[in-house]
C-alpha cells in the first residue's frame, strides 16, 4: 500500500520525457481542437440557394425555422468548442496528466454536442436535398395541396386565429407508409428538439399514383386538429355523445382512442369530396383478417368500421347516391359483418356509434372554430364535386384545369382514372405538371 501511495503523485504528473513524443502530444491535442472547430463550422446554417431551384426547394420560412432550431444546439456546441481549444492550448504548453485529462473530457463533451447537432443537420439536409432530385415536382405538388388545405381551413373558421408558419413540408420515405410529425412536438431524430413545422412523409407508390394522395389530406388534417385547437375538444365531444347513448364505457374508450385517425379521415373527406373515399378504400381494403382484426392498443379504427364512418359522412354531406354505391361495394368486399377479437358490444353498437361520432366531429360547433362546425369550415357540396369533375375532364385533355383549388385535383385525377378518360400514365404526368411547377 505504501508503494502504491508513493507512485500516485508521480503518475499524476506523468508527461513524456522524449522531446519528439512531447511535440507529438502537443500537436495531437491541438488537432483535437481543430477537429471540433471544423465540426462546428461544417454544421453551418442552411442557405437559400443551396438546394437547387428555389421554386422547388425549401421556402425561406422553412430555412429560417430549421436554422433557428439548429441554433439551440450550435450555441452550446460553440461553447464546448471553445473549452476544447482552451484545454488543448494549456495541455500543449504543459502536457501533464491533469491537463491531458481535461482535454479528453472537453473533447467528449464537445462530441456529444456534435453528434446531436449532426443528427438534426443531417435529417434536414436529406429532406432538402430531395428537392434537387427527380422527385422534386411530386413533393412540390404535395406541398401545394397541403398549403391549400391550411389556407381554406383558416379562411373558413368564424374567428381570427394566428396563422401558423411555416406550412407543411412533404418528403419521400420509401420504406414506410404515409405519416406526419406535428408542429411543436419533440422528435428523437431532431435530438429531441421541437419540430418547427408539420412534416408529411409519403411513400413512392403514393406519389406515382396521385389518385391515392388522399393521404395528404389525411395527414394535413392531423396537424389541423392541433393547430385549430381541436385536440382535446374532439375526443371530449365523442365521449359525451357516446355516453349519452348509453354505450358501455369500454366501447366509449375505444372510440375516444380512435379519435385522431377518425378525425383525419373525416376531415380529409370534407377537404376532397367523394373521390377521397375510394382513396381510403385503396388503403384499408385488405384480406378479411387484416380488415376486421381488432387490436386493443391500435389508434386506427378497425378498417371494416373505418369505411363505414366515411360512408356515413358522405351521406351527411349530400351525396346519398355515392354513399349508397360505396356501401354496396364495401358489403360486396365484406359480406359478413364481424370484428375479430373485439368486444362484442363494439360491433353490436356500431350502427349507433358511427352516426354519433360523425355528428360529434363534423356537425358540432366548436369555440375554437368560431362556433362553427367542421363541415361549415370545410364546406364541400355537390357544386364542388362538379368542379372536381370539370377539372378531371381538363386533366384528361392535358390542359390546365383552371382556377380549381389544388386539393380538388386529387379527386379530379381519381375521377378521370375511374371514368377512363385517359391512360393512368398520362393522367399522372398531367397532374404533376400542373401542381409540380413550384408556384408559391
Amino acid at each position: 500500500m505504501a508503494v502504491a501511495a508513493e507512485l500516485r503523485p508521480a503518475a499524476a504528473n506523468a508527461r513524456p520525457t522524449d522531446r519528439g513524443a512531447e511535440r507529438l502530444l502537443a500537436t495531437w491535442v491541438r488537432t483535437q481542437a481543430i477537429n471540433v472547430e471544423r465540426h462546428l463550422a461544417a454544421l453551418r446554417p442552411f442557405g437559400w440557394a443551396e438546394f437547387g431551384d428555389p421554386a422547388t426547394g425549401p421556402s425561406r420560412a422553412h430555412l429560417v425555422a430549421v436554422n433557428e432550431t439548429m441554433s439551440t444546439l450550435r450555441e452550446p456546441l460553440h461553447k464546448a468548442t471553445r473549452a476544447v481549444r482552451r484545454a488543448a492550448e494549456a495541455a500543449a504548453a504543459q502536457p501533464d496528466s491533469h491537463r491531458l485529462q481535461a482535454v479528453l473530457e472537453a473533447k467528449s463533451r464537445a462530441h456529444r454536442w456534435v453528434r446531436d447537432t449532426e443528427r438534426l443537420w443531417d435529417f434536414y439536409l436529406e429532406l432538402f436535398n430531395q428537392r434537387q432530385s427527380a422527385f422534386a415536382p411530386w413533393l412540390v405538388a404535395a406541398d401545394r395541396i397541403a398549403l391549400d388545405c391550411y389556407q381554406y381551413a383558416y379562411l373558413g373558421i368564424g374567428r381570427w386565429r394566428s396563422i401558423p408558419t411555416p406550412p407543411p413540408f412533404c418528403y419521400l420515405e420509401p420504406s414506410h407508409g404515409p405519416a406526419t410529425s406535428r408542429r411543436g412536438i419533440p422528435l428523437r431524430r431532431l435530438s429531441n428538439r421541437l419540430n418547427p413545422f408539420p412534416l408529411i412523409q409519403l411513400p413512392y407508390h403514393r406519389l406515382v399514383n396521385p389518385w391515392t394522395l388522399g393521404a395528404v389530406l389525411h395527414e394535413v388534417s392531423h396537424n389541423l386538429q392541433n393547430d385549430l385547437g381541436l385536440a382535446k375538444a374532439v375526443p371530449m365531444q365523442v365521449a359525451a355523445r357516446l355516453t349519452e347513448l348509453g354505450l358501455p364505457p369500454a366501447v366509449v374508450s375505444v372510440w375516444v382512442r380512435w379519435n385522431r385517425e377518425t378525425f383525419a379521415d373525416l376531415s380529409g373527406l370534407l377537404f376532397g369530396g367523394p373521390m377521397v373515399v375510394g382513396s381510403l378504400f385503396d388503403v384499408i381494403a385488405r384480406d378479411r383478417r387484416r380488415s376486421m382484426k381488432f387490436h386493443r392498443s391500435a389508434v386506427h379504427p378497425v378498417p371494416y368500421l373505418r369505411a363505414k364512418l366515411s360512408i356515413e359522412l358522405l351521406a351527411r354531406m349530400g351525396f346519398a347516391s355515392s354513399a349508397e354505391q360505396h356501401a354496396q361495394a364495401w358489403r360486396a368486399l365484406y359480406p359478413r359483418a364481424e370484428l375479430i377479437g373485439a368486444p362484442p358490444a363494439l360491433l353490436a353498437s356500431a350502427d349507433q356509434a358511427i352516426p354519433a361520432v360523425v355528428d360529434a366531429m363534423c356537425f358540432t360547433s366548436f369555440p375554437s372554430l368560431g362556433n362553427r362546425s367542421l363541415s361549415q369550415v370545410l364546406r364541400f357540396e355537390p357544386k364542388e364535386q362538379r368542379m372536381v369533375e370539370e377539372a378531371a375532364e381538363r386533366l384528361a385533355d392535358g390542359v390546365s384545369p383552371g382556377v380549381v383549388p389544388e386539393r380538388f385535383l386529387i379527386g379530379a385525377v381519381r375521377y378521370a382514372l375511374e371514368q377512363r378518360m385517359a391512360p393512368p400514365k398520362r393522367l399522372a404526368r398531367f397532374f404533376v405538371e400542373e401542381l409540380g411547377r413550384g408556384a408559391r
